[in-house]
Protein backbone atom coordinates (compact mmCIF):
# COMPACT_ATOMS: atom_id res chain seq x y z
CA UNK A 1 0.00 0.00 0.00
CA UNK A 2 1.79 3.05 -1.13
CA UNK A 3 -1.34 5.58 0.06
CA UNK A 4 -4.17 5.30 2.55
CA UNK A 5 -7.10 7.06 2.99
CA UNK A 6 -7.08 8.76 7.01
CA UNK A 7 -10.33 9.64 8.48
CA UNK A 8 -9.80 11.56 11.30
CA UNK A 9 -12.94 11.44 13.90
CA UNK A 10 -13.89 14.78 15.79
CA UNK A 11 -16.15 14.43 18.98
CA UNK A 12 -17.37 16.49 21.64
CA UNK A 13 -17.15 14.26 24.86
CA UNK A 14 -18.79 15.12 27.40
CA UNK A 15 -19.10 12.84 31.34
CA UNK A 16 -21.34 10.11 30.22
CA UNK A 17 -18.77 7.42 28.84
CA UNK A 18 -21.27 4.69 27.67
CA UNK A 19 -22.75 7.53 24.65
CA UNK A 20 -19.36 9.01 24.11
CA UNK A 21 -18.48 5.40 23.10
CA UNK A 22 -21.63 4.40 21.07
CA UNK A 23 -20.84 7.80 19.16
CA UNK A 24 -17.50 7.04 18.87
CA UNK A 25 -18.08 3.24 17.33
CA UNK A 26 -20.60 4.89 15.05
CA UNK A 27 -18.29 7.10 13.48
CA UNK A 28 -15.33 4.34 13.34
CA UNK A 29 -18.18 2.52 11.27
CA UNK A 30 -19.30 5.01 9.47
CA UNK A 31 -15.37 6.09 8.44
CA UNK A 32 -14.75 2.23 7.15
CA UNK A 33 -18.10 2.46 4.71
CA UNK A 34 -16.44 5.15 3.25
CA UNK A 35 -13.70 3.41 2.61
CA UNK A 36 -11.19 4.64 5.29
CA UNK A 37 -7.69 2.70 5.41
CA UNK A 38 -6.74 4.53 8.84
CA UNK A 39 -9.27 5.87 11.40
CA UNK A 40 -8.03 7.99 14.25
CA UNK A 41 -9.81 9.14 17.33
CA UNK A 42 -8.87 11.91 19.31
CA UNK A 43 -7.64 12.20 22.79
CA UNK A 44 -9.63 11.17 25.59
CA UNK A 45 -12.92 10.13 23.22
CA UNK A 46 -13.81 7.77 26.10
CA UNK A 47 -14.86 10.83 28.11
CA UNK A 48 -14.11 14.26 29.89
CA UNK A 49 -14.98 16.17 32.89
CA UNK A 50 -13.29 16.08 36.68
CA UNK A 51 -10.18 14.20 37.52
CA UNK A 52 -12.44 11.86 40.03
CA UNK A 53 -14.45 10.90 36.91
CA UNK A 54 -11.72 9.97 34.70
CA UNK A 55 -9.86 8.00 37.68
CA UNK A 56 -13.41 6.40 38.12
CA UNK A 57 -13.78 5.29 34.32
CA UNK A 58 -9.57 4.24 33.88
CA UNK A 59 -9.63 0.67 32.25
CA UNK A 60 -7.17 -1.75 32.33
CA UNK A 61 -5.46 -2.81 29.17
CA UNK A 62 -6.21 -5.32 27.66
CA UNK A 63 -9.68 -5.21 28.98
CA UNK A 64 -13.30 -4.10 27.94
CA UNK A 65 -12.51 -1.07 26.02
CA UNK A 66 -9.21 -2.33 24.46
CA UNK A 67 -11.41 -5.37 23.01
CA UNK A 68 -14.27 -3.77 21.63
CA UNK A 69 -11.37 -1.47 19.74
CA UNK A 70 -9.70 -4.59 18.57
CA UNK A 71 -12.77 -6.18 17.23
CA UNK A 72 -13.82 -2.82 15.34
CA UNK A 73 -10.36 -2.58 13.64
CA UNK A 74 -10.61 -6.72 12.67
CA UNK A 75 -14.81 -6.09 11.37
CA UNK A 76 -13.46 -3.44 9.24
CA UNK A 77 -10.60 -4.43 7.98
CA UNK A 78 -8.97 -0.96 8.68
CA UNK A 79 -5.75 0.34 10.78
CA UNK A 80 -7.71 1.85 14.17
CA UNK A 81 -5.11 4.98 16.20
CA UNK A 82 -7.60 5.19 19.13
CA UNK A 83 -6.28 8.19 20.14
CA UNK A 84 -6.29 8.26 23.90
CA UNK A 85 -8.08 7.18 26.93
CA UNK A 86 -7.29 6.56 30.74
CA UNK A 87 -5.05 3.11 31.64
CA UNK A 88 -5.42 1.81 34.85
CA UNK A 89 -2.33 2.06 36.70
CA UNK A 90 -0.70 0.71 40.50
CA UNK A 91 -1.35 4.04 41.79
CA UNK A 92 -4.83 3.91 42.45
CA UNK A 93 -5.28 8.09 42.42
CA UNK A 94 -3.36 8.45 39.21
CA UNK A 95 -3.73 6.86 35.52
CA UNK A 96 -1.90 6.66 32.30
CA UNK A 97 -3.26 9.02 29.67
CA UNK A 98 -2.51 6.15 26.74
CA UNK A 99 -3.11 5.40 23.50
CA UNK A 100 -3.75 2.22 21.42
CA UNK A 101 -2.85 1.10 17.67
CA UNK A 102 -4.71 -1.90 16.22
CA UNK A 103 -3.64 -3.64 13.03
CA UNK A 104 -6.83 -4.82 10.45
CA UNK A 105 -6.81 -8.52 12.39
CA UNK A 106 -7.73 -6.41 15.39
CA UNK A 107 -4.35 -7.20 16.94
CA UNK A 108 -2.81 -4.67 19.51
CA UNK A 109 0.11 -3.55 17.69
CA UNK A 110 1.31 -0.77 19.46
CA UNK A 111 0.66 1.42 22.85
CA UNK A 112 2.22 4.67 23.73
CA UNK A 113 1.83 6.34 27.23
CA UNK A 114 1.93 9.77 27.30
CA UNK A 115 5.16 11.61 28.02
CA UNK A 116 4.75 15.07 28.54
CA UNK A 117 1.86 16.30 31.41
CA UNK A 118 -0.50 19.54 30.60
CA UNK A 119 0.20 21.58 34.04
CA UNK A 120 -0.41 25.25 32.76
CA UNK A 121 -2.49 28.14 33.84
CA UNK A 122 -3.34 29.98 30.03
CA UNK A 123 -3.83 33.99 31.07
CA UNK A 124 -6.31 33.11 33.78
CA UNK A 125 -8.60 31.44 31.54
CA UNK A 126 -7.75 27.30 31.92
CA UNK A 127 -6.01 25.95 34.55
CA UNK A 128 -4.59 22.58 34.17
CA UNK A 129 -2.47 19.65 36.22
CA UNK A 130 -2.54 16.62 34.21
CA UNK A 131 0.05 15.11 36.81
CA UNK A 132 -2.25 15.58 39.27
CA UNK A 133 -4.21 13.10 38.03
CA UNK A 134 -1.72 11.01 35.51
CA UNK A 135 1.73 9.64 35.46
CA UNK A 136 3.80 10.05 32.59
CA UNK A 137 5.17 7.84 29.97
CA UNK A 138 8.82 7.18 29.86
CA UNK A 139 9.38 5.85 26.14
CA UNK A 140 8.64 6.55 22.01
CA UNK A 141 6.61 4.36 20.09
CA UNK A 142 6.52 3.82 16.66
CA UNK A 143 4.27 0.99 14.44
CA UNK A 144 5.11 -0.37 11.31
CA UNK A 145 2.49 0.27 8.93
CA UNK A 146 2.48 -0.84 5.22
CA UNK A 147 2.95 3.13 4.53
CA UNK A 148 6.14 2.53 7.02
CA UNK A 149 6.73 3.28 11.01
CA UNK A 150 4.26 5.66 12.01
CA UNK A 151 5.06 7.82 15.41
CA UNK A 152 2.59 8.11 18.33
CA UNK A 153 2.09 11.06 20.58
CA UNK A 154 -0.63 12.35 22.27
CA UNK A 155 -1.61 16.60 22.50
CA UNK A 156 0.82 18.72 24.93
CA UNK A 157 3.76 16.48 23.41
CA UNK A 158 3.58 18.44 20.50
CA UNK A 159 5.31 21.09 22.05
CA UNK A 160 8.35 19.26 22.41
CA UNK A 161 10.02 18.98 19.02
CA UNK A 162 12.74 16.61 20.05
CA UNK A 163 10.03 13.78 20.36
CA UNK A 164 9.39 14.07 17.10
CA UNK A 165 12.74 14.47 15.65
CA UNK A 166 13.09 11.60 17.41
CA UNK A 167 10.35 9.26 15.84
CA UNK A 168 11.63 10.73 12.36
CA UNK A 169 14.94 9.65 13.11
CA UNK A 170 13.50 6.15 13.65
CA UNK A 171 11.76 6.34 10.37
CA UNK A 172 8.22 7.78 11.12
CA UNK A 173 6.93 9.10 7.90
CA UNK A 174 3.67 10.01 9.83
CA UNK A 175 3.66 11.43 13.30
CA UNK A 176 0.24 10.95 14.84
CA UNK A 177 -0.90 13.47 17.41
CA UNK A 178 -4.74 12.89 18.97
CA UNK A 179 -5.54 16.00 21.13
CA UNK A 180 -7.77 17.84 23.62
CA UNK A 181 -6.26 21.33 22.79
CA UNK A 182 -7.67 24.56 24.74
CA UNK A 183 -9.28 27.22 22.76
CA UNK A 184 -6.96 30.03 23.51
CA UNK A 185 -3.89 28.19 22.70
CA UNK A 186 -5.84 26.49 19.83
CA UNK A 187 -6.71 29.47 18.22
CA UNK A 188 -2.58 30.48 17.88
CA UNK A 189 -0.86 27.88 18.36
CA UNK A 190 -2.35 24.44 17.24
CA UNK A 191 -1.90 24.76 13.02
CA UNK A 192 1.69 26.81 13.15
CA UNK A 193 2.50 23.53 15.50
CA UNK A 194 1.43 21.07 13.26
CA UNK A 195 2.82 22.80 10.12
CA UNK A 196 6.47 22.83 12.15
CA UNK A 197 6.42 19.47 12.90
CA UNK A 198 5.88 18.18 9.84
CA UNK A 199 8.31 20.57 8.02
CA UNK A 200 11.28 19.86 10.43
CA UNK A 201 10.32 16.18 9.63
CA UNK A 202 9.43 15.82 6.41
CA UNK A 203 6.62 13.89 7.30
CA UNK A 204 2.61 13.75 7.72
CA UNK A 205 1.19 15.31 11.01
CA UNK A 206 -2.61 13.58 11.85
CA UNK A 207 -4.36 15.10 14.42
CA UNK A 208 -7.66 14.01 15.63
CA UNK A 209 -8.96 16.39 18.06
CA UNK A 210 -11.57 17.05 20.19
CA UNK A 211 -14.19 20.19 20.44
CA UNK A 212 -16.24 21.99 22.87
CA UNK A 213 -17.17 21.44 26.26
CA UNK A 214 -19.84 18.84 26.95
CA UNK A 215 -17.45 17.90 29.78
CA UNK A 216 -18.35 20.94 31.70
CA UNK A 217 -14.24 20.10 33.02
CA UNK A 218 -13.57 23.77 34.73
CA UNK A 219 -14.44 25.62 32.07
CA UNK A 220 -12.31 23.95 29.85
CA UNK A 221 -13.41 24.23 25.92
CA UNK A 222 -11.36 22.13 23.24
CA UNK A 223 -10.13 23.66 19.61
CA UNK A 224 -11.30 21.43 17.19
CA UNK A 225 -9.79 21.75 13.99
CA UNK A 226 -8.70 18.06 13.33
CA UNK A 227 -6.39 18.21 10.62
CA UNK A 228 -3.61 16.42 8.55
CA UNK A 229 -0.70 18.28 7.13
CA UNK A 230 1.62 17.15 4.51
CA UNK A 231 5.59 16.84 4.38
CA UNK A 232 5.39 19.89 3.04
CA UNK A 233 3.77 21.51 5.74
CA UNK A 234 0.60 22.28 3.71
CA UNK A 235 -2.47 21.62 5.08
CA UNK A 236 -4.47 18.96 3.15
CA UNK A 237 -7.28 18.61 5.90
CA UNK A 238 -9.06 20.61 8.23
CA UNK A 239 -12.29 19.67 9.98
CA UNK A 240 -15.49 22.48 10.58
CA UNK A 241 -16.16 23.43 13.96
CA UNK A 242 -18.59 20.16 14.86
CA UNK A 243 -18.80 16.92 15.33
CA UNK A 244 -17.86 14.74 12.37
CA UNK A 245 -15.30 12.45 10.01
CA UNK A 246 -12.79 14.35 7.91
CA UNK A 247 -10.61 12.78 5.05
CA UNK A 248 -7.48 12.71 3.82
CA UNK A 249 -5.05 11.08 1.16
CA UNK A 250 -1.60 9.97 2.64
CA UNK A 251 1.32 9.20 0.00
CA UNK A 252 4.41 7.40 1.43
CA UNK A 253 5.96 8.77 -1.37
CA UNK A 254 5.17 12.49 -0.95
CA UNK A 255 7.29 12.03 2.37
CA UNK A 256 10.47 10.00 0.14
CA UNK A 257 10.10 12.81 -2.20
CA UNK A 258 10.37 16.33 0.20
CA UNK A 259 13.28 14.11 2.10
CA UNK A 260 15.08 14.01 -0.77
CA UNK A 261 14.40 17.87 -1.90
CA UNK A 262 15.24 18.96 1.88
CA UNK A 263 17.32 16.08 3.19
CA UNK A 264 17.49 18.02 6.79
CA UNK A 265 17.08 14.78 8.95
CA UNK A 266 20.43 13.50 6.76
CA UNK A 267 22.30 16.96 8.22
CA UNK A 268 21.77 16.52 11.66
CA UNK A 269 24.40 17.05 14.20
CA UNK A 270 24.21 15.40 17.66
CA UNK A 271 27.94 16.03 18.39
CA UNK A 272 27.37 20.11 18.25
CA UNK A 273 23.97 20.15 20.43
CA UNK A 274 24.79 17.96 22.97
CA UNK A 275 25.52 19.95 26.59
CA UNK A 276 28.89 21.01 26.62
CA UNK A 277 30.06 20.72 22.93
CA UNK A 278 30.05 24.65 22.94
CA UNK A 279 32.95 26.68 23.03
CA UNK A 280 33.37 28.00 27.03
Amino acid sequence: MATAVVALIQTDPGPDKAANLDLAFALIDQAARAGADWVALPETFHCRGPAELKLAMAEPIPGPLSQALGDAAKAHGIWLFAGSFNERSDDPQKTWNTGLVFDPTGAQVAAYRKIHLFDVVVDGQVTAQESARNRPGDRTATVDTPLGPVGLTICYDLRFPELYRALALRGAVVSMVPSNFTVPTGRDHWEPLLRARAIENGQYVIAAATIGNAGGDGGFVAYGRSMVVDPWGTMIACAPDEVGITYARIDAERVAKVRRQIPSLAHVRPDVYRAGAAEP
